[in-house]
C-alpha cells in the first residue's frame, strides 16, 4: 500500500492546464488572474471584498496591521492553533494572550473569554480560530466584542468551505464577515484548496480593503485619485495647452504614466498570477472536496464510535465543518501505550499521523518571553496530551479508511 499521510493536496489535470495557460499568457505576477481569484473568493464566501496574498501568515499580519493593531495593544486567541496566529500579533508589536478551549469543540470558549480575559490592558481584538474547520460560536464572540469595543479577526485557515445554518435555514459561509471585521484563509497544500502557498483576507469594510491592498504591495498606490504630490503626479506642461493670461498653466487630469506613490511602509506579500490561476481552478472544486471530507469523517465516526478509549471530534447541529482535520483523543495512559510508539507502529504500516497542535503557550519562546507555564490552560493541555490527527483528504479511499482503522485497533490492543 502507498504511503498515507495525514493530509495532501488534490491536483488534477485541469489544475495543471490552468497553470500552463497562465504561464503561456505572459503574465506571471500581478495579472488578471489575481483579481479574478479575488472576485471568486468573495462570491463564494459572500463578502464584499477579498484580498489575496502570499500565505496565511502574511494574511494575518496584513489584517492586524490594516486594522490598526500595534505597539502595546493586545489580542486574545486560542492556545490550540499554529504559532502564526499569535506570531503575527508580535510582528506588529502587539501582545498575544490566550484563552482556554471548549473541551468538545477544541475552539476558544466564549465563556472563558468573558470570565477573566477582558481585564487585559489595551485589549484590541479577539482572534477566534476555527480549529479543524469547525466554526467557532461567532454570535457569542461578537456579543463579547461589542460590549468591550473589540475588533474580531477570524483565523479561518482551516475553514474555507465551512459554515452554519441561519434562522432561515440557509447555509452561511465562513468568510462572509457577518460577525467579524475580517476573515483570514490559507491555501497551503494541506488546506481545503491550494495555490502552493497562499492566503486571503475577506472583509465588508471598503476602507480596510483599500488599506490591505496597499500594505500587500510595499505601501504603494498607482491610483491617481489618491496621489498627494500633484505636481509630480500630473503633467503641468502639456504643449497642447495654451496659456490663458497670467498664472501657471492648467494641470491635465491625465497622470504621468510612470508615476506611483508610497504612502505607508508595506510589504511584498503579493500572490502570483500563476498561483491565482491554480486557485481559480481549485475553488471550483471546493464543495466536492468538502463533501468527500465529510464522507471520510462519517466513516471514521461509524467505525470508531464504540471504542472505549477514543474521543471523536464533535460537530454541533446547524454547524457545517470543513473537516480540514479529523483529530481524535486517545487515552494512551489507560491503554498502556506511549503515543510516540503508536505513531512509530502506524508509520511501519505506511500510515503517517500528526498532532495539531502543541499549545502555543508551551513553546519555549512564549514561555521565556511572557512567562507562560504548564497548567495555564488545562483544557488545551489535556486535549494536546491525547490528540492524534488521522488522515483526511479527498484522495483518501474508503479502503484506505478501513485499513487505517483496522491498524489503529490492532495497535491499541482493544
Amino acid at each position: 500500500m502507498a504511503k498515507i499521510s495525514y493530509s495532501r493536496q488534490t491536483i488534477e489535470h485541469d489544475d495543471i492546464a490552468a497553470i500552463v495557460d497562465s504561464v503561456n499568457s505572459g503574465w506571471l505576477t500581478q495579472g488578471f488572474h489575481v483579481e479574478t481569484f479575488e472576485e471568486a473568493i468573495k462570491e463564494y464566501c459572500g463578502s464584499k471584498y477579498a484580498v489575496v496574498c502570499c500565505n496565511g501568515t502574511a494574511a494575518l499580519h496584513l489584517a492586524y496591521l490594516a486594522l490598526g493593531i500595534g505597539k502595546d495593544d493586545a489580542i486574545i486567541t486560542s492556545p490550540i492553533t499554529f504559532a502564526a496566529t499569535s506570531n503575527a500579533a508580535l510582528y506588529v508589536e502587539a501582545r498575544p494572550y490566550f484563552s482556554d478551549i471548549d473541551p468538545d469543540t477544541r475552539n476558544i470558549d466564549p465563556s472563558k473569554i468573558s470570565n477573566f480575559k477582558l481585564q487585559i490592558a489595551n485589549c484590541k481584538a479577539i482572534v477566534p480560530v476555527h480549529f479543524a474547520g469547525l466554526p467557532c460560536d461567532m454570535e457569542a464572540i461578537e456579543n463579547i466584542a461589542k460590549k468591550n469595543n473589540l475588533l474580531i479577526i477570524e483565523d479561518a485557515c482551516h475553514a474555507l468551505g465551512a459554515g452554519w445554518v441561519d434562522k432561515n435555514n440557509k447555509l452561511q459561509k465562513v468568510g462572509n464577515c457577518s460577525h467579524s471585521d475580517a476573515t483570514v484563509f490559507s491555501f497551503h497544500p494541506v488546506k481545503s484548496i491550494t495555490t502552493g502557498e497562499g492566503g486571503a483576507i475577506t472583509t465588508n469594510n471598503k476602507n480596510l480593503y483599500e488599506r490591505l491592498k496597499m500594505l500587500r504591495s510595499h505601501g504603494i498606490t498607482k491610483e491617481p485619485e489618491k496621489f498627494i504630490n500633484k505636481d509630480l503626479a500630473f503633467a503641468t506642461h502639456d504643449p497642447c495647452l495654451k496659456p490663458t493670461g497670467a498664472g501657471p498653466r492648467p494641470t491635465t487630469l491625465d497622470p504621468n504614466q510612470w508615476y506611483y506613490e508610497m504612502h505607508e511602509l508595506g510589504f511584498n506579500y503579493r500572490l502570483t498570477d500563476i498561483q491565482c490561476a491554480l486557485g481559480i481552478s481549485q475553488l471550483k472544486k471546493l464543495d466536492r472536496f468538502t463533501k468527500r471530507r465529510h464522507e471520510i469523517a462519517s466513516m471514521y465516526d461509524k467505525l470508531l464510535k464504540d471504542h472505549p478509549h477514543i474521543k471523536l471530534p464533535v460537530c454541533k447541529e446547524g454547524v457545517y465543518s470543513a473537516h480540514h482535520l479529523y483529530s481524535v483523543e486517545i487515552s494512551f495512559d489507560k491503554i498502556g501505550i506511549a503515543r510516540n510508539e503508536f505513531f512509530k507502529s502506524m508509520a511501519k504500516k505506511d500510515i503517517h499521523l500528526q498532532v495539531h497542535y502543541i499549545p502555543v503557550h508551551l513553546q519555549p519562546y512564549y514561555q521565556k518571553r511572557f512567562g507562560f507555564k504548564n497548567n495555564d490552560f488545562p483544557a488545551a493541555e489535556a486535549y494536546y496530551k491525547r490528540a492524534v490527527s488521522l488522515p483526511i483528504y479527498p484522495l483518501l479511499t474508503d479502503k484506505d479508511v478501513h485499513y487505517i482503522v483496522e491498524c489503529m485497533i490492532n495497535e491499541l490492543k482493544v
